[in-house]
């Protein structure tokens, strides 16, 4: 029986979090038209966020309406809207001395439901279904509706279960303008469902 990552997982270093994450698999069981779905695939990269350490993050300035999941319990779904446009699914994740913190999804190597990815994302390359957040979520059928759902529970209709850890490299964070020099991005080299490239690591497609 698969089981799903202890909520003790998530009660560490964020970037720690973060980098063995990758290697572990998310699941999103859904209703697609008359019948239910799994869906799941290998995380292949992650990104870590804190707190009063890091201005990148959403919990910097304090605890809101949005932000609150990262201030609560780990092992908690936090999906947020962003540029108006997609979702981005996280975990809460943090050390028992820290308010808050949270693990960015950035890429997934889908491994089961792809043909129901395939539709919700209304296109047939597999490398692209999941490989960045908003591609992901779209693959995944994730909304803000699974936002504060317990990923611990493997009855939960979204969590992440164990697996064997893959390799992860470090790297800056993407997409951001703050807190730049932190190395809390995570991934997969040799995964070729990442969303970008890493500058002097050689790309190695499966």
């Amino acid at each position: 029986m698969t089981a799903c990552l202890p909520s003790s997982f998530y009660g560490r270093k964020t970037e720690d979090v973060a980098r063995d994450l990758v290697g572990m698999v998310l699941a999103h069981t859904l209703r697609v038209g008359s019948k239910m779905h799994r869906l799941a695939g290998v995380i292949v990269e992650t990104e870590a966020y804190g707190h009063a350490d890091d201005e990148a993050s959403h919990a910097y300035r304090g605890v809101t309406r949005r932000n609150a999941v990262m201030f609560g319990p780990v092992g908690r779904a936090y999906v947020y809207f962003t540029y108006g446009n997609h979702f981005c699914v996280n975990v809460s994740a943090r050390p028992p001395d820290a308010a808050a913190g949270a693990v960015l999804i950035r890429g997934i190597e889908p491994v089961e439901g792809i043909d129901v990815m395939k539709k919700l994302r209304g296109i047939g390359d597999v490398r692209l279904l999941a490989s960045g957040p908003g591609r992901l979520t779209q693959a995944f059928g994730i909304t803000c509706v699974q936002n504060g759902t317990d990923m611990t529970d493997c009855g939960s209709e979204l969590c992440i279960e164990k697996d064997a850890m893959r390799e992860a490299v470090a790297t800056p964070r993407v997409g951001i303008t703050r807190a730049t020099e932190k190395n809390w991005r995570f991934v997969d080299p040799s995964s070729p469902c990442i969303s970008r490239r890493i500058a002097g690591v050689s790309w190695q497609v499966k």
